[in-house]
């Protein structure tokens, strides 16, 4: 495993799409410019601001006005979430970061965290429940896990959701997946589909009761302050260009995941695959190997030449157990998330699941076990 780099982290970021590098390279030349200034430049780069809101708006199948652009995942999860609502924030015990830090910050009360199942899916009687007391006003569930690959039932919680509003955050799944009908506001992440860092996609619906939550003139409900051109337009044609692709490259990501799932709980002794079989995202699996430090197993791995994430994979600091699992009633400990880029081929796959046996063997072995 050492004549090449298998990188099985695209849950985190997915490598640049080729359509992405063509238009980022092209665009840095044209949009450097003030899309609000009214020189020849300034238009110039306004066209291809709307161009790139116009590609996301077909891709996602939505209105070409209801696409922001902010300056990350993050940032597109705090512009939608805090822009919904005044009173309390109820979100499900499995959200991501993202979204406790913009509850946290708000200092809204309630902030009431919603209980999920043992396959990290909300719990839609604790939605109807939150909501009923009458102090929550905006409920903020994602669209798929980011650890484990969980879909929730967004139809149900949007009817359990009642006159409260919905937020979404769709920064694993946005162009993965369809866009879910539910949701005032949805926020995706371009880096997680193969567009560049640094640009974030949000979907204000227009009859959402939504407003810009920051300092800001009006014109920031356009997108939030200066954007990144060159960087929107490549996301655009990343994201039209994975949705383009996606039934393929779903269906293959799918059958990989579940020969990881299948031969892990085969092969290596004491280990707990996490999340349901079916109804997940395509690309991405997490399990603990008991008495294995997650930590000692990416960093074996790595030295092979495989690169994969442990931890919580929704925190700044991977070394903490991850919130999700604890959350979902799994095994904490020893935990590595595997998630395929679009070009992981079987034998990639495979040369990583023949290695794992032997390596957690080896490490458990050093702890004296």
């Amino acid at each position: 495993m050492t004549d090449s780099f298998i990188y099985l982290d695209a849950a985190s970021a997915e490598p640049l799409h080729p359509a992405a590098r063509d238009v980022l390279l092209a665009a840095a030349d044209q949009g450097y410019a003030d899309p609000r200034r009214l020189h020849r430049p300034a238009r110039n780069a306004g066209l291809l601001l709307e161009n790139a809101r116009e590609v996301v708006a077909e891709a996602l199948g939505v209105r070409r006005d209801e696409v922001l652009f902010t300056s990350s995942g993050t940032s597109a999860v705090h512009t939608g979430l805090l822009g919904l609502g005044s009173r309390g924030i109820a979100h499900s015990a499995v959200e991501h970061q993202a979204v406790l830090d913009a509850a946290r910050w708000s200092q809204r009360s309630p902030v009431t965290e919603l209980a999920v199942d043992a396959e990290a899916r909300v719990e839609v009687d604790a939605v109807r429940t939150a909501v009923a007391a009458g102090d929550v006003d905006v409920v903020a569930v994602q669209q798929a896990n980011h650890e484990v690959g969980t879909l929730q039932p967004l139809d149900e919680v949007a009817s359990a959701v009642g006159p409260a509003t919905l937020f979404v955050d769709a920064g694993a799944s946005m162009g993965r997946l369809p866009l879910p009908a539910a949701g005032d506001a949805i926020a995706g992440s371009a880096r997680k589909w193969g567009g560049p860092g640094g640009v974030g996609v949000l979907v204000v619906r227009r009859s959402a009761r939504w407003r810009w939550p920051f300092p800001g003139e009006e014109w920031s409900r356009t997108d939030q302050g200066f954007t990144n051109i060159p960087g929107a337009l490549a996301a655009a044609a990343a994201l039209q260009a994975v949705v383009a692709e996606r039934e393929e490259v779903n269906a293959r990501q799918h059958e990989l995941i579940s020969l990881v799932r299948e031969r892990v709980r085969a092969e290596i002794p004491d280990v707990d695959v996490a999340g349901p079989a079916e109804d997940r995202l395509p690309h991405l699996v997490t399990f603990s190997a008991l008495y294995v430090d997650g930590e000692a197993l990416v960093t074996a791995l790595d030295r092979l030449g495989a690169g994969v994430a442990s931890g919580s994979a929704c925190t700044s600091d991977t070394r903490e157990p991850s919130r999700v699992l604890a959350a979902m009633g799994a095994l904490t400990h020893g935990n590595v998330r595997l998630s395929l880029t679009r070009d992981t081929t079987r034998e990639d796959v495979e040369r990583v699941l023949d290695a794992l046996p032997g390596i957690v063997k080896d490490l458990r072995a050093e702890a004296g076990l």
